[in-house]
């Protein structure tokens, strides 16, 4: 479970630098809160907060790709919905 924990901060980190690179103002809240986040789980190790808001990023990123395609990486989208969907089978 640790390293799929890992995979999940990581995951949660690239899409933190992809809504940086955006710079749009609607995803800045959005940022924030995966940001603490993981800054939170860091603390306590407790993924359930940083499961949900990747999931929010992760709804983001796919509708932003739908109509700009080339500025979000297919395996950023991939990476994070992978480790997602493994907690949600767990």
């Amino acid at each position: 479970m640790i390293k799929m924990n890992e995979k999940l901060v990581r995951s949660c980190n690239e899409a933190v630098a992809v809504f940086g690179k955006l710079k749009l103002d609607e995803y800045k809240e959005l940022r924030a809160k995966l940001e603490w986040c993981i800054g939170s789980y860091e603390y306590d190790n407790n993924p359930s907060g940083l499961i949900e808001t990747g999931e929010m990023a992760l709804n983001a990123l796919k509708e932003f790709k739908t109509k700009n395609p080339r500025k979000v990486s297919k395996k950023t989208i991939e990476n994070l919905e992978k480790v997602i969907s493994g907690y949600s089978q767990n």
